[in-house]
């Protein structure tokens, strides 16, 4: 079957239509799933599902299954996605190798990083962006945001060329990275909420263990700032998490510049921040072969925008 295979995508004729079909079907792989693909490539789920099958029929092949059980790529379907990503590879590299040879920085760019940014008041990101335009003006840069976990499989299997995420247990080490910033996470609830109004002195951890807690979803279950929370839900997006808490039923843990202006507005309300704080560290990666010049032209431009402290 593998060899059948093999002839049919060999005799594949290759145009501009074909690989926005394969790039579209990397998107879904590499997101788990139709529905889950639809932010990052702008598209609804119908229009995913006509492009999947105008390749399945250019193909002849049926790469995944979806339905009930969920999405599942065929046999078929993994040996496609991996040659789809060495032709990806293959292409950016000559294109970047081409740009060098002409003095200049041109092909592709996939850049990923989690939300809540644009609030970083230690990162200027729009202006690390505008920068690298200046820089790599024929750069064709593509962003994602995403969790980390889905960071993290974008770098393994060549989804993403650099990203820019937070240190998630034992996956740096993984990846060619380098340190940019720390973001301080504080303690929150929601107006509303059965701690809302209770003075910090009496949010003792046995107290503050009982609430109902919304954690990360790539976050193991552990102790936090020295309490055992109850966790009872988990999003891996900090827009998630602020859902959670404007519900009134959770208490959890945000960067404290994307709850400052629910702060100022009294939507929300700081838990005991001198016990309930930490930073997590953010790092630039890449994946382990040396990284293209373009990205690291962006590595540098993020790293200069970072906000040096007063």
């Amino acid at each position: 079957m593998i060899n059948k295979v093999r002839h049919r995508v060999l005799n594949l004729s290759l145009g501009d239509a074909e690989l926005r079909l394969l790039r579209v079907f990397a998107s879904v792989v590499q997101h788990g799933g139709f529905s889950a693909a639809q932010s990052a490539l702008g598209m609804t789920q119908a229009t995913i599902s006509t492009h999947m099958r105008h390749l399945e029929e250019r193909l002849s092949l049926r790469l995944c299954s979806r339905g009930r059980g969920g999405f599942e790529l065929t046999d078929e379907g993994r040996l496609v996605y991996d040659a789809a990503l060495e032709l990806f590879g293959s292409l950016e590299k000559f294109q970047s190798r081409i740009g060098e040879a002409q003095g200049e920085l041109t092909g592709n760019l996939s850049f990923g990083t989690v939300d809540a940014m644009i609030t970083n008041r230690d990162l200027d990101l729009q202006g690390a962006l505008a920068a690298f335009h200046r820089a790599a003006p024929r750069v064709h840069l593509e962003i994602d945001v995403a969790a980390p976990q889905v960071l993290h499989q974008g770098l393994l299997n060549g989804g993403y060329q650099i990203v820019l995420m937070p240190s998630v247990g034992s996956v740096t080490p993984h990846f060619r990275t380098q340190p940019a910033f720390s973001e301080v996470q504080k303690l929150y609830c929601a107006e509303g909420h059965a701690l809302f109004a209770v003075p910090d002195a009496d949010l003792t951890d046995d107290r503050l263990a009982a609430q109902p807690f919304a954690g990360r979803t790539y976050m193991l279950n552990e102790t936090i700032c020295g309490v055992s929370f109850t966790w009872a839900a988990a999003t891996p997006h900090m827009e998630g998490t602020l859902l959670l808490l404007l519900s009134g039923a959770y208490i959890g843990f945000l960067p404290d510049h994307y709850a400052d202006e629910w702060v100022r507005t009294g939507r929300l309300r700081v838990l005991a921040p001198e016990r309930m704080v930490f930073e997590d560290m953010f790092h630039i990666a890449y994946p382990r072969n040396k990284p293209s010049r373009a990205a690291e032209t962006l590595a540098q431009t993020i790293t200069e925008s970072v906000r040096k402290p007063h």
